[in-house]
């Protein structure tokens, strides 16, 4: 007989910044894992209360077998990051045909240094990291001007 360990679920939602609260998505999605919504949301706000409020932030929770959890919070989304920057609010509905804002290449570093604070992307260069954030820019329809 083995004796393995029974795994954890991972959760992963989009929380804003400082402003979490158990109705929506994220009560829902923590108690019918058996996880109290309320422990979660003041957690979050008290680690996220210094960043700009309601900032959607890619969350990682880790539920354990017996409730318990643990959770990683992620830089905000590079499209996210590139819309604030460019001043729109969406991005284009025929990327490659139309254009709905620019960023400077100022501003593709600026990102890449919030971005490369991500456990994830640390064993990335920050110029393929920059790449990266220039791909996405052309995907959502952000012209990246030098």
């Amino acid at each position: 007989m083995s004796s393995r360990k029974t795994a954890s679920a991972v959760l992963r939602l989009i929380v804003p910044a400082g402003k979490a609260t158990p109705s929506g998505s994220i009560g829902p999605a923590l108690g019918q894992r058996g996880v109290k919504s309320m422990d979660f949301c003041r957690q979050f706000n008290d680690q996220t209360k210094d960043l700009v409020a309601k900032t959607p932030l890619p969350v990682i929770i880790n539920i354990n077998p017996d409730r318990t959890f643990t959770f990683t919070v992620r830089p905000p989304t590079t499209s996210y990051l590139l819309k604030q920057v460019a001043g729109v609010e969406k991005g284009a509905t025929s990327p490659g045909h139309e254009t709905i804002g620019t960023v400077s290449l100022k501003h593709i570093y600026e990102i890449a240094k919030i971005k490369k604070s991500d456990q994830a992307l640390s064993h990335i260069d920050l110029h393929g990291v920059c790449r990266s954030i220039i791909g996405s820019a052309r995907s959502i329809g952000i012209k990246v001007v030098h």
